[in-house]
């Protein structure tokens, strides 16, 4: 049976890139869900979200002459919200507010560590 716009069919995540994930559907068919597509939120890691072999609902967006289809994860509830729920959306409180003070101090230690060498702080060669 072909696929129409508007279909909800479910599907098995074969591949991820940086800008979505492959899913093969029922049917054999392959679709890509743009990063756009894959919650309600937005989504700087697909990877935080999809992983290979994942089951997942999908909604058929477009199906186009050469093949290639136009999938949504986030459009598959009537609600508005996604039915899938990512693992960042599982994480307690605690261990999101540990990931941000950690990635904080990286991103600070990083920024001081460039602003020290164009300012001519410890260590540098112009002060001796």
């Amino acid at each position: 049976m072909p696929l129409a716009v508007g279909d909800i069919v479910e599907g098995v995540v074969t591949g991820i890139t940086h800008f979505g994930a492959f899913v093969q559907l029922e049917n054999g068919e392959t679709g890509l869900v743009h990063i756009s597509e894959v919650a309600n939120v937005y989504v700087k890691d697909i990877n935080e979200h999809l992983q290979k072999k994942d089951k997942v609902r999908v909604k058929v967006l477009s199906v186009d002459g050469k093949g290639k289809i136009g999938l949504s994860i986030k459009q598959t509830s009537s609600n508005g919200r996604s039915s899938y729920h990512s693992k960042v959306a599982r994480q307690s409180f605690e261990d999101k507010l540990s990931k941000f003070l950690k990635e904080s101090d990286e991103r600070l230690l990083e920024v001081r560590r460039n602003t020290e060498s164009k300012r001519g702080g410890r260590g540098s060669p112009l002060l001796r």
